[in-house]
């Protein structure tokens, strides 16, 4: 009996210190009050679990020339957000390659913040399951990107999958001059050499470059002028020449060669029309008058071409951006002033077309679904950020006022004439060999919307240095009146069922349509007795698949 006693009393003792135990803790955790011990302070001092730390995660980018963990935009989210970041960086000519091991392997991060991926590829990984759907975490943690979308209903439209799910945030680039960017730029000096006005058709473009050939427009006595030069568009931007001429035939949206007409998609480049563009630019490279390396130069080349010591050699390149050429980034490089923008010239049935870029083609940041729940929401909360105000600045131009940015004072002026906020003058004199590692420019998604854009200041004279974005608004406005009426509509979805197919047909038709374009114009095959075999070849390439899906994308949006 004693001893059954001394049980009873031992049990007891032990659930009184458990229950006092639970009201301790209770306390400290402050959900249900202190305990009675009269020592509060002390408990929860000793209790009080210590601040989580940071959320580490890794994300995927180009390498760069300066390391991404001592990037100073990388500091400043990663203390703002609590986050950690690991980087896996690749070369950024070998971007799409790398990402494309990573998907295979399995091996791939949680987050791509600059992926290259395409609609399609979004459709294909997130239904292997490797892309998550990023709605929820947009409507509960992404305020300025819900913001946007609801200011530019287009973004959300663009952006959501035939399922309803949004699998990728894009760069929101609504830049003028890119909206017309296959752009045709002519040396006036040599014009006004050879006593010739800008060229307004075909025929006159024929004229003016013979007589850049043949009547020493440079002065030195020599054949040494090139009258008509460009690059491949994967090297130079729209820098391959067809991406202007052919518009003077039939239109060239430069990409996926399609055509739309009262809803109904059609193709460009097995037209009696594309024929007759491949016929001009073959008599113009029959005669000497386009550089034979305008088919495989890179930019470098370009430029060497253009800012070369002693005579100019160049007389006009097709190309978005004059600045491939010719240095204009230093006022006391000149050559730039006498170059001149060429608008869309009138070929012999009327056709006179501008070839048009609309909003974005490409996704650079997903989720994989590697990610936890608490990386998602650092993830998407990062992504964000940049499309506030304040993130697009630092993320684009730097986080230091006065290094990569300045604010606009009053009478700074934007494009546009209007009174600008921020200003890229008075900015701190940088070591020419320190490289500068304070932004994520290029990178990851953003707002760099119009009105982001024209928040800067440029300089209202075109032709000087600080003024490029005014003569790029100027050379734009020259294109707008020469739109199509209907241009395939970059926000459609091809559908899941047909994003496999679509891959493979895609990619192969353009391939074709490069690569005979280019024999066709050297020569290496005859427009006239090998253009049925080409046409006919479009058959095995399963061309009205191809356009088929395309129709069915419209349709479904």
């Amino acid at each position: 009996m004693k001893k059954s006693v001394i049980m009873i009393l031992a049990l007891l003792l032990m659930l009184s210190s458990v229950l006092a135990a639970c009201g301790t803790n209770q306390g400290a955790g402050g959900t249900e009050g202190t305990s009675d011990t009269g020592n509060t302070g002390n408990s929860e001092a000793t209790e009080q679990e210590a601040p989580a730390g940071p959320v580490q995660m890794t994300f995927f980018a180009p390498q760069g020339k300066a390391p991404m963990e001592e990037n100073e935009y990388t500091k400043l989210v990663e203390e703002k957000f609590n986050v950690k970041l690991k980087w896996d960086l690749a070369p950024a000519d070998a971007l799409k390659d790398r990402r494309q091991l990573l998907l295979a392997s399995g091996d791939y991060p949680e987050v791509f913040l600059e992926g290259g991926f395409t609609r399609t590829d979004l459709l294909t990984y997130s239904k292997q399951g490797v892309l998550i759907p990023l709605n929820d975490l947009i409507d509960q943690h992404a305020p300025n990107l819900k913001a946007l979308m609801e200011k530019k209903p287009y973004l959300k439209d663009a952006m959501t999958a035939p399922d309803g799910n949004i699998y990728g945030l894009p760069r929101v680039n609504e830049c003028y001059h890119c909206t017309y960017s296959q752009k045709y730029w002519m040396n006036k000096e040599w014009l006004d050499k050879v006593g010739l006005n800008v060229p307004t058709t075909t025929d006159e473009l024929y004229e003016v470059l013979k007589a850049f050939k043949t009547k020493d427009p440079n002065g030195n006595g020599k054949a040494d002028e090139i009258p008509l030069t460009g690059a491949p568009n994967k090297s130079v931007w729209n820098g391959n020449i067809d991406a202007y001429i052919m518009n003077a035939f039939i239109y060239n949206d430069n990409t996926n060669y399609l055509l739309l007409k009262d809803g109904k998609v059609d193709f460009a480049a097995n037209k009696p029309e594309w024929r007759e563009g491949i016929r001009f630019m073959n008599k113009l490279y029959k005669e000497g008058l386009i550089d034979e390396a305008a088919f495989t130069q890179n930019d470098q080349a370009v430029g060497q071409l253009g800012n070369r010591e002693g005579d100019e050699i160049v007389g006009s390149i097709t190309t978005a951006l004059l600045s491939y050429l010719v240095n204009v980034w230093e006022d006391e490089k000149t050559r730039h002033k006498h170059w001149v923008i060429v608008p869309p010239v009138k070929g012999p049935n009327g056709v006179q077309l501008a070839g048009m870029s609309q909003g974005f083609s490409t996704f650079p940041f997903v989720i994989t679904n590697k990610a936890t729940e608490e990386q998602q929401i650092a993830a998407i909360k990062i992504a964000d950020y940049a499309f506030s105000e304040e993130g697009a600045l630092y993320s684009e131009y730097g986080v230091n006022e006065g290094v990569g940015w300045s604010k606009a004072q009053p009478g700074d002026l934007n494009i546009w004439g209007e009174q600008a906020k921020y200003s890229f003058e008075k900015l701190k004199a940088q070591d020419e060999n320190t490289v500068r590692n304070d932004s994520w420019s290029l990178l990851g998604p953003k707002d760099m919307t119009k009105e982001f854009r024209d928040s800067f200041a440029s300089a209202q004279d075109p032709l000087s240095s600080k003024g490029y974005e005014t003569r790029l608004a100027l050379a734009t406005k020259e294109y707008e009146p020469f739109a199509p009426k209907e241009v395939y509509p970059s926000s459609a979805w091809i559908s899941a069922e047909d994003t496999e197919t679509a891959a493979q047909l895609t990619p192969a038709i353009v391939d074709y349509v490069q690569s005979n374009m280019a024999q066709f114009i050297l020569g290496t095959k005859d427009i006239e007795k090998d253009w049925d075999a080409y046409v006919k070849g479009f058959d095995g390439l399963n061309l009205q698949t191809y356009i088929d899906i395309y129709q069915r994308a419209i349709e479904k949006k």
